[in-house]
């Protein structure tokens, strides 16, 4: 999902007091207004107060009004600064999920990808997510609560025409799993690999890669990335759902 806009600027909506004012666990979705984040709010909102993640303030809203008892987390997250003013606004004590599932994809070969685009991939996919989460940390840790990061089947293998993409998502699990190794005990840590999804960042690949026969009925839907966090979710405090791929059943 692309993250930045030169025009959007950073809000948030729902203060402590507004968040933790229920007994409803609070769950902030990253990449919330579209494809697999919006799926997973929706999922999430029958029994979690929904921190809505996105770039437009106007996008944003649309989902916490569908929504019911959700907010706005408004910020473009390789921005340190809006990053910064969102999480500060939000003013969290308790932060019961962290779900990562904002992100950039696109291809290109070793040959003939610039070094921008390259650094873009890693700074929304890699480091826009390490540095939400080490500010979200003292917030998870004291509710011992989890961080879900929706990555990739890109994050264990790679192609001709995906290194750039693969190579963030490589990262990403690695991020993960040191995460992961770290906080064990405190805050459980769970790695979400998808197989090709029909969202209109899959579109959109698709149409870069120049594949002009996509079938989105044979790829996987959003809803069903949202049940695979729903399981990792669900499963009791003394479990951990570690790493979970779900694939299409055509090839």
């Amino acid at each position: 999902m692309t993250q930045n806009s030169a025009d959007e600027h950073s809000t948030a909506s729902g203060t402590a007091s507004g968040t933790e004012a229920g007994t409803r666990p609070i769950a902030l979705v990253t990449g919330a207004t579209r494809g697999i984040g919006r799926a997973v709010a929706e999922d999430l909102s029958r029994t979690h107060r929904v921190l809505v993640g996105g770039t437009s303030a106007e996008r944003v809203q649309e989902v916490v009004d569908s929504l019911g008892d959700a907010a706005g987390f408004v910020a473009d997250l390789s921005d340190v600064d809006q990053l910064d003013a969102a999480v500060q606004a939000l003013g969290l004590e308790k932060l019961d999920l962290l779900v990562h599932s904002a992100g950039l994809a696109w291809g290109g070969e070793v040959g003939s990808t610039p070094a921008e685009d390259w650094r873009r991939l890693f700074e929304v996919n890699v480091f826009a997510v390490a540095e939400l989460t080490r500010r979200l940390l003292p917030a998870l840790r004291q509710a011992r609560g989890q961080v879900v990061a929706i990555n990739s089947g890109a994050g264990h293998r790679s192609s001709a025409g995906n290194g750039p993409y693969a190579g963030s998502k490589f990262a990403l699990r690695a991020l993960t799993d040191a995460l992961r190794a770290e906080e064990r005990g405190v805050v459980r840590v769970t790695s979400i690999h998808p197989g090709r999804v029909d969202t209109d960042m899959q579109r959109d690949l698709q149409s870069q890669l120049g594949n002009p026969r996509y079938d989105g009925s044979v790829y996987i839907a959003p809803e069903s990335v949202a049940e695979t966090v729903r399981l990792a979710v669900d499963t009791p405090a003394a479990s951990m759902v570690e790493e979970l791929s779900i694939r299409p059943v055509q090839s």
